[in-house]
């Protein structure tokens, strides 16, 4: 008697219309854990996702993992998965879990890269961090870091752009 196993079924993904955010995080772990695409896509489906939610990982060491497909919808930033690219650090929290930035210079040098090659591909895309999606608490228009609801991806991504020019 034959019995059938269950095989992980491979998610579909639909086409995003457009990209207008590319959007870094961070994973919220540890230095000491080196994780990758394998490890957030665990979290991830247990979170209820088909899959991992962003397009690219990038670990301690600065390998670049590839997730979804970089056309596909992600599952990274509520409200702007339609027409975002998501983009995560490993690291991003102390022995504590409070935020911090203790991203490695590989990292930052393939973030660099990474960011380069898509500005190419979608220069009216504009490169921001996950808690710059915050919304605005009190309604001037601007988001100040006393309105984050998120630290993600614990550290300023306009000001790390501003001394890293694309």
């Amino acid at each position: 008697m034959n019995q059938a196993t269950a095989t992980p079924s491979t998610p579909t993904f639909k086409d995003r219309d457009s990209t207008d955010l590319i959007v870094v995080h961070c994973s919220a772990t540890k230095t000491s854990a080196d994780i990758g695409v394998r490890d957030i896509t665990q979290w991830h489906i247990q979170r209820g996702f088909d899959t991992v939610g962003y397009h690219y990982v990038i670990r301690r060491n600065g390998e670049l993992e590839t997730g979804r497909p970089e056309s596909a919808i992600g599952a990274h930033v509520r409200g702007h998965n339609s027409n975002s690219i998501g983009i995560c650090l490993a690291g991003g929290v102390d022995a504590n879990n409070t935020p911090e930035n203790n991203f490695t210079p590989a990292q930052f040098a393939t973030l660099k890269v990474l960011l380069d090659k898509l500005n190419a591909r979608y220069p009216q895309a504009k490169i921001l961090g996950h808690r710059d999606l915050s919304p605005d608490k009190n309604g001037d228009g601007k988001i100040t870091p006393n309105e984050f609801i998120k630290a993600c991806p614990s550290f300023d991504v306009g000001q790390w752009l501003a001394g890293h020019a694309l």
